[in-house]
């Protein structure tokens, strides 16, 4: 499995649009921008089809340190949720496709 960088994107999406690279960085930037403001605000963005990101509130809870196995309060926080949309489970490789492929 390969990382693509937001540079790698933005090229894609250049050269599929037509568009010019420099115009084509400052929208993909825009909208990750905006899409971090929203989660901010503890808004839900819904892409039909893509997938849902959305904020979770995590409880706080008593943890132990591996080494000293003393117990360890972990705060309460605040984490991204994604879940997939149906295009993008039905072009994804499934879990049990991909443990067999190993």
């Amino acid at each position: 499995m390969n990382t693509i960088t937001k540079k790698e994107l933005v090229e894609q999406v250049a050269q599929q649009t037509g568009a010019d690279r420099g115009d084509t960085r400052k929208i993909v930037q825009a909208f990750l921008d905006a899409v971090v403001q929203e989660l901010n605000r503890g808004n839900r963005l819904e892409f039909r089809d893509f997938g849902v990101f959305e904020v979770r509130q995590r409880a706080p809870r008593m943890a132990q340190n591996p080494k000293t196995l003393e117990p360890v309060k972990v705060p309460a926080k605040r984490s991204v949720r994604f879940k997939p949309g149906r295009l993008m489970r039905e072009q994804s490789v499934a879990p049990q496709e991909l443990v067999t492929a190993r």
